[in-house]
């Protein structure tokens, strides 16, 4: 079960907010091998780990329209009804996200404006080994839809009947995308990343994974394809006191834990009693879950803290930067107020961290390990471009003219003192 740690001193902090180690030159080197092969051998490939890693011997790559047309009958209608509601949710607050063009005049006779272009082709990993995740259908697919990308793409693992989860096909209907390849793992960002005769090469690549998914969309970047953001293994903190109610805390920490073994999940409040009911919580919930030794392990490397007061809880919740920050407290609100490091925030008991898993209509693709510090979650804009323009006038280069001759003579860049030079010799 979780690590108690009962008032830690500050400066062990940083201590605690370590992940799990992963063992890095292990999955290099194994990536590497993948991406040259692929790079090779492209499909060839591709068909051979297939085979290799889920036993699929198929020799196709793509989803048959035939396939995507059948998905709708082979899915019950309270789960169609279901997407549908977190297809709507979505997109509606994705669709306020787009960013708006920009114009200023910074001053007479020179006009700066940005304006905002989609990525024109992109690749998403939907992961579907332990879990097929058609909720990463949608939360990748709504804003690549409403950015206007021009060419979506999804990989996705199948079984060994070379078989795609029919509701990953319905909400990547939902979205508009029609090429869905029959691939997963490391060979499948390698296919995104390098191209093959059947899957396009993709100017960025989004979704989650495993950490040998994570591993190779870091590669990608060797490649020239860029990655939404660092997205491994899943993790969870919860801040509550007296007012939480455990049985709610002790079942967002098992949502989390149910992930992956190397998930992490902690909680941190100022009451022991508290505490000590959300472990109590723990172990009869997990006796009835499905996947209760995955959420073992994950708890093996998980923290249950106590600390001094809810200001303590919020600056260790800031320096570890969660995935997912729930506040379960008294003054939920003005907690929230203070979080400067997470990647979605969750507001009171009620707001179960599922529901921005799945349906409320934030984002689930967000930054792990820590990263929550510098990186956002994905959004409109992470499948957009931000492109600049400006104009002078002959007026306009006689206002800014003698100012950038000066600055570049003083950085000694003569060439780029000429540039304006020449074009006000023109107008005397």
């Amino acid at each position: 079960m979780m690590k108690k740690i009962n008032l830690p001193l500050q400066e062990t902090w940083g201590q605690l907010c370590k992940r799990p180690a992963i063992n890095l030159t292990t999955m290099e080197g194994i990536v590497q091998e993948i991406f040259d092969a692929v790079q090779a051998s492209g499909d060839e490939a591709i068909a051979l780990y297939a085979k290799k890693f889920n036993e699929y011997a198929g020799k196709e790559l793509l989803v048959t329209a035939e396939e995507m047309d059948a998905a709708a009958s082979l899915i019950d209608e309270d789960l169609k009804s279901a997407i549908n509601i977190a297809y709507k949710n979505i997109y509606s607050f994705h669709s306020l996200q787009k960013t708006a063009p920009v114009v200023l005049e910074t001053m007479e006779g020179i006009t700066c404006r940005k304006k905002s272009v989609p990525i024109q082709s992109v690749g998403l990993y939907i992961p579907g080994g332990t879990a097929p995740l058609f909720s990463t259908v949608l939360m990748l697919g709504v804003p690549s839809q409403i950015a206007g990308c021009a060419n979506v793409q999804i990989c996705t693992p199948v079984n060994a009947e070379g078989v795609v989860h029919p509701a990953i096909l319905y909400a990547a209907n939902l979205c508009g995308i029609k090429n869905i390849f029959k691939v997963g793992g490391i060979q499948a960002v390698a296919a995104m990343s390098i191209g093959t005769d059947s899957i396009r090469k993709s100017d960025k690549i989004f979704g989650p994974g495993n950490q040998y998914v994570a591993a190779a969309k870091q590669k990608a970047i060797e490649y020239g394809v860029a990655a939404d953001l660092p997205a491994g293994p899943s993790e969870v903190l919860v801040i509550a006191d007296d007012y939480a109610n455990p049985s709610f805390v002790a079942s967002d920490l098992l949502a989390q834990a149910e992930h992956g073994k190397d998930s992490q999940v902690v909680v941190l409040s100022t009451s022991q009693k508290l505490l000590d009911e959300v472990d109590e919580a723990l172990k009869i919930q997990l006796e009835v879950l499905p996947r209760k030794e995955i959420c073992k392990a994950a708890l093996d490397n998980s923290l249950s803290i106590l600390l001094n007061d809810l200001d303590s809880c919020i600056a260790f919740s800031n320096k570890y930067a969660p995935e997912h920050l729930i506040l379960q407290t008294q003054e939920d609100e003005k907690l929230a107020d203070q979080v400067t490091n997470a990647g979605s925030v969750f507001i009171g008991k009620y707001t179960a961290e599922s529901m921005g898993d799945y349906a409320s209509g934030t984002n689930h693709t967000l930054p792990t390990a820590g990263f929550a510090n510098s990186f956002s979650g994905v959004s409109v804009g992470s499948f957009e471009k931000q492109i600049t323009f400006q104009k002078a006038t002959e007026q306009g280069l006689i206002n800014i003219g003698k100012y950038v001759e000066t600055m570049a003579a003083a950085e000694g860049l003569d060439a780029h003192k000429n540039a304006i030079s020449t074009r006000l010799a023109s107008l005397k």
